[in-house]
C-alpha cells in the first residue's frame, strides 16, 4: 500500500473486465465551454433556472427538483411534480453535467441544451406549452434586455432559453474533494482509506463503470435493477432505443460528491452506503428471478470481508466535498397587469 503514497505513477495497475476501456482516476480539469457562453449568460440562466414562470402552474422551476441545499437534487426518491404527482426516477445530482455526452437516466437527450427544455413540456414535471413559456419570458422587460445583451436575440426562442439554461448548468462543478487533494499531494490518505482505494481499482471491480476523473464511464448498464413484473418496473434506455440489449440499463452515475447526492440509483432505492457496498457483493442478485433481462457481465459477487467493505466505504467518503452553496437570484419582475 505504501505505493500509493509516492504518486500516481508508482500506483500497481488497476484491474478491469477485458474489453473495458478505463481511464485513470484523476482530478477534474475546467469543463470546455462553448464559443458563446459568456458569464452574463450563465447568470441569466442562473434566474431563469430559478424561475417558476418556466412551468404550467406557475409554482415549480427547474430548482425544484434540482435544489443546490439537496446536491442538486431533491433528495426525494423519487420526484413530485406538476399537481403533486409523483414521477418514476430520481431527480439526477445536475453536478458536473458538462463533462456528460448524454443526458438523463436513459440517455434521451443528446445535448444540454435539449435536456434543458425536455422537463418544462413533460406534463408530469413542469407541464408546461413551450411556446406559452416564451410568450410569457418575451412579455418581461428584464429577461428581453438580457437576452438581447448575452446572445444578440431580440427575442427568446426556445434555442435562446436552451443555451442559457444549459449555460447555467455548465457551472455546476464539484468542489476540490480530498481525493482530488491527495492525487494533488496537499493531503493524505490514512491507512483503512488506501486500502479502500486499492479495493476500488482492483478486487471490488468498481473501476469497470466508475473510472477517470469523473468517477463515471458515461455508459448504460443492467445492474438488475429493472424490477420487470414487479412494483418498480423500468426498462430504462430500452424505452428509448427499442434495442433488446439496452433493457434494464441506465447510465453509470458519478461517484463524486456521492454523499451529497442521495438517495442513489434510477429509482432512489438506495439510501444507506453500507447497505449499496453490501448489495454490490452479493452481486446485486438477490430477489432477481425468472423473467428478468440480463444483468451486465460487469456485476458479479465479489466476496469483499467486512473489514475491506469497511475500507471501501471509508475511500468513497474521500469523494465528498458538500457543494458550493448557491443563493436563488432576484427575478426580473411580470410587467404590470391592466387593470
Amino acid at each position: 500500500m505504501a505505493r500509493y503514497r509516492q504518486g500516481q505513477d508508482h500506483w500497481p495497475p488497476f484491474a478491469v473486465a477485458e474489453g473495458v476501456d478505463a481511464e485513470p482516476l484523476g482530478r477534474l480539469s475546467a469543463p470546455a465551454l462553448p464559443a458563446w457562453q459568456t458569464t452574463e449568460l450563465e447568470e441569466l440562466g442562473k434566474q431563469l433556472f430559478f424561475d417558476p414562470r418556466l412551468s404550467g402552474s406557475g409554482q415549480l422551476a427547474c430548482a425544484s427538483c434540482h435544489d443546490p441545499d439537496l446536491g442538486w437534487g431533491d433528495g426525494r426518491a423519487t420526484s413530485f411534480g406538476h399537481d403533486r404527482q409523483r414521477g418514476t426516477r430520481n431527480a439526477m445530482t445536475l453536478l458536473n453535467v458538462a463533462y456528460f455526452d448524454s443526458f438523463f437516466w436513459d440517455g434521451r437527450a443528446s445535448s444540454l441544451e435539449e435536456q434543458a427544455l425536455l422537463p418544462i413540456e413533460d406534463p408530469i414535471e413542469m407541464a408546461a406549452e413551450l411556446d406559452t413559456v416564451l410568450e410569457s419570458l418575451n412579455a418581461i422587460p428584464g429577461y428581453l434586455d438580457t437576452f438581447q445583451r448575452a446572445l444578440g436575440t431580440s427575442s427568446v426562442t426556445a434555442s435562446a432559453l436552451g443555451k442559457a439554461l444549459a449555460a447555467f448548468q455548465r457551472t455546476l462543478v464539484s468542489r476540490p474533494s480530498r481525493f482530488d487533494r491527495f492525487l494533488a499531494g496537499k493531503a493524505s490518505l490514512n491507512d483503512q482509506e488506501i486500502e479502500g482505494l486499492h479495493l476500488f481499482r482492483t478486487q471490488a471491480r468498481c473501476m469497470n463503470c466508475h473510472h477517470g476523473p469523473l468517477f463515471s464511464d458515461g455508459r448504460f448498464h443492467n445492474i438488475g435493477l429493472a424490477l420487470v413484473g414487479r412494483r418498480y418496473e423500468d426498462l430504462g434506455r430500452f424505452l428509448i432505443t427499442g434495442r433488446e440489449a439496452d433493457k434494464g440499463a441506465f447510465r453509470t452515475p458519478s461517484l463524486r460528491d456521492l454523499l451529497y447526492t442521495t438517495p442513489w440509483m434510477h429509482n432512489g432505492l438506495f439510501v444507506n452506503l453500507r447497505g449499496t457496498l453490501a448489495t454490490y457483493n452479493l452481486g446485486m442478485r438477490q430477489g432477481l428471478r425468472d423473467g428478468q433481462p440480463n444483468m451486465s457481465a460487469l456485476v458479479e459477487p465479489l466476496g469483499l470481508s467486512h473489514e475491506e467493505l469497511d475500507a471501501l466505504e471509508a475511500f468513497l467518503h474521500t469523494l465528498s466535498r458538500r457543494p458550493a452553496r448557491v443563493h436563488p437570484p432576484a427575478l426580473p419582475a411580470s410587467p404590470n397587469k391592466m387593470p
